[in-house]
């Protein structure tokens, strides 16, 4: 028989540390991550820059549950939290004096996930 949800021992290891911050922290935006992170790959979420340059506003930080590509510009400094960047996607975001950081380490950064916006 198959195994259900991720293989990935990475990924199984972030969404295991979202669902704690959720609990210990009382912050459901970790729990919705983890949930969507869950996805069989096919149908896990890919965001070009464009998006969540148009969906960042009034947020200081945006969260991706899935892999950030570099179609697009990016034009103010916003840190983003995602599972996986591109090469173009990390050199962009940096370059318009924002962050690029993995989501198991902008959980310990922002435990309870305030000032945030999911990008889907």
């Amino acid at each position: 028989m198959k195994p259900t949800g991720p293989t990935n021992p990475r990924l199984i290891k972030m969404i295991n540390k979202l669902e704690k911050a959720s609990r210990v922290n009382n912050a459901p935006i970790w729990r919705d991550v983890a949930n969507r992170l869950r996805k069989p790959t096919r149908s896990r979420i890919e965001v070009n820059l464009w998006k969540i340059d148009k969906y960042s506003e009034g947020a200081s930080a945006v969260i991706v549950p899935g892999k950030v590509l570099g179609e697009g510009e990016i034009t103010k400094p916003v840190v983003v939290a995602a599972m996986s960047f591109s090469a173009t996607a990390k050199r962009k975001i940096e370059g318009a004096g924002g962050r690029a950081v993995l989501l198991d380490q902008y959980v310990d950064e922002n435990p309870k996930g305030s000032n945030t916006r999911i990008v889907a």
